[in-house]
């Protein structure tokens, strides 16, 4: 079973540390494809993209070492929903007034530097993160059930399937389904608190 992340301060301290492969692997799993995703709700086509969350890893590598743990200051959550917004607007120039242009240092800095949006971007990031955090939690929990249990619970309470039909499929009994999804979503919770007790706010 893979381990459980770190504390979500401890991590982001950690993440200064660029030997600290543990971090920066955890690190990556829940927010690289969350930024992604992020990067494609503004329409901007897969191959840019990956190239933007590129550009915001390389963002955050660079600048980890100022981010500090001051609620005055804002959430992690929310430096990093800037720093994807803003490079977003910052290809996004690029590519109407200097296509050919990659962008400076000093105007990626600035873009960093910004403070934490609020409102509905913000709202979206965490949705995302939510999201990321609950197949981040499915896919370790997984191996924890046989598989007819983990498909009863997957097709009718996150694919939406209905029970009846799930359990024709399955072969196995309608109250078994309820069972399963049961237990597996007590243990999903456990995962996810488990991971949201430690995250930074």
């Amino acid at each position: 079973m893979a381990p459980v992340p770190d504390t979500r301060p401890s991590l982001v301290l950690r993440l200064r540390d660029t030997r600290d492969q543990q971090a920066w692997t955890t690190f990556l799993e829940i927010y690289q494809p969350l930024i992604y995703r992020l990067i494609r709700t503004r329409h901007v086509q897969d191959a840019d993209a990956r190239e933007i969350t590129q550009e915001v890893l390389l963002a955050v590598a660079g600048s980890i070492d100022r981010w500090e743990v001051d609620p005055g200051r804002g959430t992690f959550r929310g430096w990093l929903s800037t720093i994807t917004r803003n490079l977003v607007v910052n290809f996004l120039i690029r590519q109407s007034r200097l296509p050919r242009g990659r962008g400076d240092t000093d105007f990626q800095q600035v873009m960093v530097d910004l403070p934490a949006p609020e409102g509905d971007e913000s709202a979206l990031f965490d949705l995302e993160q939510r999201r990321q955090v609950f197949r981040w939690a499915a896919d370790r929990i997984r191996n924890e059930f046989r598989e007819s249990n983990w498909l009863a619970f997957w097709r009718t309470a996150v694919e939406g399937h209905p029970v009846a039909d799930v359990a024709r499929e399955l072969q196995i009994s309608a109250g078994l389904i309820y069972v399963s999804r049961n237990r597996v979503m007590k243990r999903l919770r456990e995962k996810v608190e488990e991971f949201e007790k430690k995250d930074v706010r």
